[in-house]
This record gives C-alpha cells, sequence and structure tokens, in this order.
C-alpha cells in the first residue's frame, strides 16, 4: 500500500495520506486517500497477471475517453495505476435494489438503464478513439470487444455438456455458430463491460458508473439484455416485477434507436434480445455449473444473496423457450430436466425492494419432473 501510495503521489505531485481500502477485486487494489489540502482521490492500482493488465488497459483507456465514469487525474503505466475524483459515498444500486424502497429501487434501475443507453448512443463515432487510447496504455492483452470469447464459451458448453454425459439435440454446434456476437457486428456501442448494480453510483447529480475494467465496444443487445434476464453476469440477480424489467428494456431502447433506427423494429429487436439471453446464458453455465456442487451464494458477503443453482435454473428456464433455436431450447430442457432436477432449491425470489409485486416471467416455467 505505500509503494501504491509513493507511486500515485508522485504522479500528481503532491502527498497523499490516510489510505482507506474500498474492496477492489483479485485484479487491482482500490484505495481512498486524502490529499494535502483537505480533499481525496481515488487510486486504482493493477496487479502483473494478465487480466490485470487487461483491466489497466481497458480502465485507462475507457475512462480517459471522457464520456462516462470518473474524471482521470493521472494515468503510471508502468505501476500501473490510475488515479481518478472521488465520487464519494453515494449509495449504489445494488443498495437500493436490495433494500425496502421501490420508488429509490425503480428510479434507480431506470436511471441506469437511460445512462447506459446514452453512453451508447454517444459513444458511437468514437470507436477510434478508443482503439487510439488503447494503444497508449497497451499492455499485450486484446479488449474483451476484440477476444473471441462468446466463440470461445460456446464451444466449452459442448465440452461440458460431453464431461456431464448429456448427449446434446444434433445442430447445437451450428446455432451456437448462429447466434455469433448478438449484432455485435451491427450494433456495436461503447460499454464499461461490468454494468452490474454495485458499479453504479445513485449520486445527487444522477447516475455515474465506476469499474472499467471490461470497458469495450459490443452490441447493445448484450447489454440490454441485463434489462430482460436481468443481470446477465452479475451477483445482485433476483427476479423484477414485469412492468419494471419492460420498462427499463424500453428505457435503454429508446435512447439506441436515434443512432440504431432499424432497432425500432420489434422483429429487429425481439431477435437481438434473444441471441443476447442465448449469449449469456452459455456464459452463466460454463462459469457456473461446475461450481454448483455446493450451492454456495453467488457473493461472499452481501445478504440477500440468491445461490448458483437459484440463478442457473432462472437463466435455463428463460433460454428454453427461444424456439427459433430448437436444439439450444432443447439443450436448455436437458439441463433442467438431468441437472436441475435433482436441486432441491427454492425459485430465484424477487428483488426485496419490490416485496411481494409479481415478478417477471414472461417465459414458460418448465416441468423438470417428467420427460419429453
Amino acid at each position: 500500500m505505500e509503494s501504491i501510495l509513493r507511486a500515485a503521489g508522485k504522479l500528481l505531485d503532491a502527498e497523499l495520506s490516510g489510505p482507506v481500502d474500498l474492496g477492489g477485486s483479485s485484479r487491482s487494489t482500490v484505495l481512498r486517500c486524502e490529499t494535502a489540502g483537505g480533499g481525496s482521490v481515488i487510486v486504482k492500482a493493477f496487479g502483473n497477471e494478465p487480466e490485470s493488465l487487461r483491466g489497466f488497459t481497458a480502465e485507462a483507456a475507457g475512462l480517459s475517453l471522457g464520456i462516462a465514469g470518473p474524471e482521470v487525474l493521472g494515468v503510471d503505466p508502468e505501476v500501473p495505476l490510475l488515479v481518478m475524483a472521488d465520487l464519494g459515498n453515494a449509495p449504489t444500486l445494488a443498495d437500493a435494489l436490495l433494500g425496502n424502497d421501490p420508488t429509490v429501487a425503480e428510479s434507480g434501475l431506470l436511471a441506469w438503464a437511460r445512462g447506459l443507453g446514452q453512453l451508447a448512443a454517444e459513444s458511437v463515432h468514437r470507436r477510434a478513439d478508443l482503439a487510439r487510447l488503447w494503444s497508449r496504455y497497451d499492455k499485450g492483452m486484446r479488449s474483451w470487444g476484440d477476444e473471441p470469447w462468446i466463440a470461445q464459451r460456446a464451444t466449452d458448453l459442448l465440452a461440458l455438456l460431453d464431461g456431464a454425459g448429456i448427449a446434446v439435440p444434433t445442430g447445437l454446434a451450428e446455432e451456437l455458430a448462429r447466434i455469433g456476437t448478438a449484432g455485435g457486428e451491427e450494433y456495436p456501442a461503447f460499454t464499461p463491460g461490468d454494468t452490474c448494480p454495485d458499479n453504479n453510483l445513485l449520486t445527487s447529480e444522477g447516475l455515474r458508473l465506476i469499474d472499467f475494467e471490461a470497458a469495450c465496444y459490443q452490441s447493445v443487445f448484450l447489454t440490454a439484455a441485463y434489462c430482460r434476464m436481468p443481470f446477465s453476469s452479475c451477483w445482485c440477480v433476483f427476479a423484477l416485477p414485469a412492468e419494471i424489467a419492460a420498462e427499463i428494456e424500453q428505457a435503454y431502447r429508446a435512447e439506441v434507436v436515434g443512432v440504431y433506427p432499424a432497432l425500432a423494429e420489434d422483429e429487429v429487436w425481439q431477435a437481438g434480445m434473444r441471441q443476447a439471453i442465448a449469449v449469456w446464458t452459455v456464459d452463466a453455465t460454463v462459469r457456473m455449473l461446475p461450481r454448483t456442487v455446493e450451492d454456495e451464494p453467488l457473493h461472499p458477503t452481501r445478504r440477500p444473496v440468491p445461490t448458483r443453482r437459484q440463478v442457473l435454473r432462472h437463466r435455463w428456464e428463460m433460454a428454453s423457450t427461444l424456439e427459433e433455436f430448437p436444439a439450444f431450447a432443447e439443450t436448455m430442457r436437458l439441463l433442467l430436466r438431468e441437472v436441475a432436477g435433482g436441486w432441491e432449491v427454492a425459485a430465484l425470489p424477487g428483488y426485496p425492494a419490490f416485496g411481494d409485486r409479481e415478478t417477471s416471467r414472461s417465459f414458460q416455467a418448465v416441468d423438470v419432473t417428467t420427460p419429453g
């Protein structure tokens, strides 16, 4: 920590003190530090492992784009670390969703959806700028937008199913290839990458995004799917009231239609959303299924929080209705019968903030107790 303080202070030509560890991750250390003038800054230092270096480059390039996130006060590519403006101790969207005020939670969700949509729309013509900034801070790793992670997840799914002794339906590999990047070539936009509830601050000045470790350009549908699933790759996953899920999806869509007019067509929008749901369901299955031997909570400390089995079953139920991909849908039904059928877990509950309001079940629930 002392070496981080010295490097950050040298970068700012100012003395920093009183570091408070804000949690960070396995890839980074995040500190709130006091300045000699009585203010504070955020220092984020990264390790030297490949994913840490990718995270540094993405954060430095993504924030330096200047269209979202805290202001960058300095970047040291050698440590590597960034110094950013301190956005304060505002509650996060996760705090609102896990709280008891439905009005605060709903307004937070709408601010989040509109904010991400506005960011996507504003970024459409800035892709070359991000590439230039990536080159400036490059540590030898490709961005997630350039990484073929979706194709790799598809390959991993086939291997995972084979290892589990599940005979996949004919045509699954071809369908996964057809799902592709869910419109990443036709409808790309910038995203901080990890747009989960705990990375969205609800400040007095509005929504502020933090954590740009996976910043890249990807399909707008991969971001929009977070409204419907909800929160496709996150720990703060509960069922949303149906009308709120539809409202926030429309809020995001209304922003991106301005730059991609074709998305006003329901046929185009719904097809892209279904592809994105498939992509994120494959991702969740590959990442989480091997870790469901013990049904542990998705987050080590936050409560309430669902378990991996609860979330996977919810994802598989939704994906089992994607009948334009019949082999994929049947694979999801196989997982529900042959894997989840043996899990004695409760259904995914609704977000605490919305109490007993009817949650979104726009997909048909699948009977996992009978074959066929």
